[in-house]
């Protein structure tokens, strides 16, 4: 038995690790690897394995960082089973197809540049048709439900309340006699968030994969969020602002729709227009309306009252889909507000509403969730001076405002709090994935501190027997 941690190791994107057992290979997770560009294109078309030498895939949840690449690695070869919860299915069937959209636009795009370069042509990552291949390959599993993967391999998804469907999965491993408990946290959320339940403690296990995204890091709490939010609001409200903020199409889009939602029920944000410009975010929206098992209680009450009753949806609240409405907004007079994607403004419509704004010292950048190294969103929470957009310089002149208390990640005491669950006699390792350096050493010293023995923090390509 055997793990090779070949992604999300010492940094946050592209999460994949590959377990071998009784002679069978599976991933858990296959996400897509962001940084800078030629970096980025080379890591997620050259795997480090044979893609057809996969038997089985084991997803903890939609964020592309973590499935991707499925349509990579099946376009190269894979064909066997993609387990995920049943949310997570139903997310993918539409994030996979809006990727290869996405990939598919993109090589046109650059193409178009080539051709006037006299440059030869590139290809798409992957394309629609891959894309559809891939969702073919999905089994839905309930929460709590133990499955066979492959031979010695069982599996158990619960939910780890990052996002819609996410899971942290249990694996327990067979071989010559020999039995081993494996668990993955996936990517963890915090307690108490809107609309999720709580993240459900994995169980026992004698070895454990945990993300430290924010390992050294602590969050606002969760109950100053709409006091967080509203504050900026009120000052671009003054001002007449265009108020753009950033977020990812599944979690981040639907929990500011959520807080908006509440405070326009209070009275606080009367007549502030609020556009969702994202077709992803509206058919993800559309998927949490048919996944009410993975809501919380006061999700569920708010649904259940007679008037007012969905929480993705109010009076000044407008989603767009045709991009000539989208174009309009920019000549639009404010106060208003946009929840665009992608989050870490690398593609995407927020892209021509950033290039359209950003130079007016009247509006403001929201940015409401992590932001990876050498990403524009980085550079927007850098506030550097200049930043290139579709390859053209801009002026940054907008104020830009970072709320942390909207993370989706644990930080590191609740980090910490998860963790300490496990039984310290028990756990022979753990391995800090997921996160960068910096924080996955100081979450490992907090660890060891509490008395948990063994934690080490993996490099891509590093091998560990389970023994």
């Amino acid at each position: 038995m055997q793990i090779q941690f070949q992604g999300a190791a010492r940094t946050v994107t592209g999460s994949m690790h590959v377990l071998t057992v009784n002679g069978k290979t599976i991933l858990l997770d296959c996400g897509t690897y962001h940084g800078r560009r030629e970096e980025s294109r080379k890591r997620n078309e050259i795997f480090p394995f044979d893609p057809s030498s996969i038997d089985a895939v084991v997803l903890s949840h939609a964020h592309i960082d973590h499935s991707g690449n499925l349509p990579t690695l099946v376009k190269q070869g894979f064909h066997g089973a993609i387990y995920a919860t049943l949310a997570t299915k139903d997310l993918c069937n539409v994030m996979l197809r809006d990727s290869a959209h996405i990939q598919e636009k993109d090589a046109e795009f650059v193409n178009k540049k080539h051709l006037k370069k006299r440059l030869p042509p590139v290809a798409p990552l992957y394309t629609i048709d891959d894309a559809e291949d891939t969702i073919t390959l999905f089994q839905g599993i309930k929460y709590g439900e133990e499955f066979p993967v492959v031979d010695g391999i069982d599996a158990r998804f619960e939910d780890a309340g990052h996002i819609l469907g996410s899971a942290s999965v249990s694996l327990t491993l067979r071989e010559n006699g020999k039995k081993v408990m494996l668990a993955f946290t996936g990517d963890l959320g915090r307690p108490r968030l809107p609309i999720l339940r709580d993240p459900v403690f994995i169980g026992d296990a004698d070895y454990l994969i945990s993300e430290s995204t924010y390992g050294g890091r602590f969050h606002a709490p969760i109950a100053a969020m709409e006091e967080q939010l509203l504050d900026p609001l009120r000052r671009g409200i003054d001002r007449g602002a265009k108020m753009i903020i950033p977020a990812f199409s599944v979690g981040r889009t639907q929990e500011i729709v959520y807080v908006l939602h509440n405070l326009s029920e209070q009275g606080k944000i009367d007549n502030l227009p609020v556009f969702v410009d994202s077709p992803l975010s509206i058919n993800v929206t559309n998927v949490f309306k048919t996944h009410p098992e993975c809501f919380d209680e006061e999700t569920h009450r708010i649904l259940k009252q007679p008037r007012n009753n969905d929480p993705f949806g109010f009076a000044r609240l407008t989603y767009i889909r045709d991009v000539n409405m989208s174009k309009e907004l920019n000549d639009r007079k404010g106060p208003y507000i946009i929840i665009s994607a992608q989050g870490m403004c690398e593609a995407g419509r927020i892209l021509h509403h950033l290039s359209n704004s950003i130079t007016d010292p009247k509006n403001m950048v929201i940015i409401v969730g992590y932001q990876a190294e050498h990403t524009l969103g980085k550079r927007l929470v850098m506030k550097e001076p200049v930043v290139n957009i579709f390859g053209e310089p801009h002026e940054l002149k907008a104020e830009v405002v970072v709320l942390n208390s909207f993370s989706g990640h644990a930080d590191r005491n609740e980090l910490l709090e998860y963790t300490h669950r496990f039984d310290r006699r028990r756990l022979r390792q753990t391995f800090l994935v997921h996160g960068d350096f910096d924080q996955s050493e100081k979450l490992a010293a907090g660890m060891t501190e509490a008395g948990m023995s063994r934690v080490s923090i993996p490099e891509r390509g590093d091998v560990v027997e389970l023994a």
